[in-house]
């Protein structure tokens, strides 16, 4: 009789992150994801920007205002924070450590600055995919396709867009998103990989060690 031990494998969480300039599609890819990854969850960040149209609190993010931010940083309740557009941007610490260390991944849509923050207090636990466009002229394209900013807007993100693509080195897989099927296949390759890293099965020792004695 073969034995199904093995699914009883203990395994720590991760922590997925999936960045790009705005309109290069890691919104997109991060949906379609969280629908057809049971076992991954959206990390919710807290904001002081406002809500947008569809957007609802506590689900997409926490809507604070600039005082209640600035003392979950003082009080290090936050694991990483920036200010982005005018707005500012944390990921609150509990959740994320209640959810890994019960084998459950978290999924980030967090910008370069959030990333290097990840990187410094929790490298062990990070896989980091940035997303570029297949071209500056599709990138604009698809931020006037989404009709959810106006013309100033869009122009200040088309700015920006260039110095958060020069940080691509830093990110452990690099994805050009022309194909959105293509690109969804290759993040959720990275991560059924990243699952089976052996750092991160912590119950193989035992699963082993009863292999070993017949069991």
């Amino acid at each position: 009789m073969t034995s199904h031990l093995y699914r009883d494998i203990e395994r720590r969480g991760l922590m997925l992150v999936l960045s790009s300039p705005s309109g290069a599609g890691k919104t997109t890819i991060s949906r379609l994801l969280l629908e057809q990854d049971k076992n991954l969850q959206l990390s919710i960040s807290v904001t002081t920007r406002p809500k947008r149209p569809g957007e609802t609190h506590g689900l997409d993010y926490s809507f604070v205002d600039t005082a209640t931010f600035n003392r979950m940083a003082e009080k290090n309740e936050l694991l990483e924070h920036a200010k982005v557009f005018g707005h500012y941007y944390g990921t609150p610490r509990g959740p994320v450590e209640t959810c890994l260390s019960a084998g459950h991944d978290i999924l980030f849509d967090i910008d370069w600055q959030g990333t290097q923050q990840l990187a410094e207090r929790m490298r062990q636990d990070l896989v980091s995919i940035f997303i570029l466009p297949p071209s500056w002229s599709e990138l604009e394209r698809r931020l006037q396709a989404r009709a959810q900013d106006e013309a100033r807007e869009i122009a200040n993100r088309m700015s920006k867009a260039a110095d958060e693509m020069s940080h691509w080195q830093e990110y452990d897989y690099v994805i050009i998103n022309e194909d959105l099927e293509v690109s969804l296949y290759s993040v959720r390759s990275i991560l059924h990989a990243e699952r089976l890293k052996r750092s991160r099965q912590r119950g193989l020792y035992d699963f082993v060690k009863n292999l070993k004695e017949g069991n």
